[in-house]
């Protein structure tokens, strides 16, 4: 019976060290709120409102920008789209966001960006409103700019 008894204490201890790690474990890093809405002027190319989806995995964090009152011109290959979304951050300057990551559109489909890379430090405060979002698509630049502040406020970063 004693060695029962190890080995049932020795898978006990296990499970008690399994459950420490997890009850230790360090919190995930969060960006709040994880998205936001504004309302986007795109000049010519129309505008309205867009949903901004935020991530943060330590300093890199990725902004995805999607819309149904902005749509695609023409039909888009994936990834063709080259993006630079510009956020003012709250004790001033600007963080840049850039990729080329959009799926496949076609002419008139909601116009998705992202998600799109940039480096951030914890407190970070980010701000569409006076920032800018530039596409470039066969050489032609959209600049789209946001009319007011981003709801429910900026992204904070931790």
């Amino acid at each position: 019976m004693t060695g029962k008894q190890t080995v049932t204490g020795a898978a006990l201890a296990a499970g008690a060290l399994a459950l420490t790690g997890v009850v230790l474990a360090p919190a995930a890093v969060a960006v709040v709120p994880q998205s936001a809405t504004i309302t986007a002027d795109c000049g010519g190319f129309g505008g309205g409102e867009a949903t901004l989806t935020a991530t943060q995995d330590g300093t890199a964090a990725t902004l995805t920008l999607t819309s149904s009152a902005i749509t695609a011109p023409i039909a888009l290959g994936e990834d063709s789209i080259a993006s630079t979304l510009t956020l003012v951050k709250g004790g001033g300057g600007t963080t840049a966001f850039t990729g080329t990551e959009n799926p496949a559109m076609a002419a008139g489909d909601s116009v998705t960006v992202g998600p799109l890379n940039g480096t951030v430090a914890s407190g970070d405060s980010l701000e569409a409103f006076g920032g800018s979002l530039r596409m470039t698509v066969f050489g032609i630049t959209i600049t789209c700019t946001a009319t007011g502040p981003q709801s429910p406020g900026p992204f904070v970063f931790d």
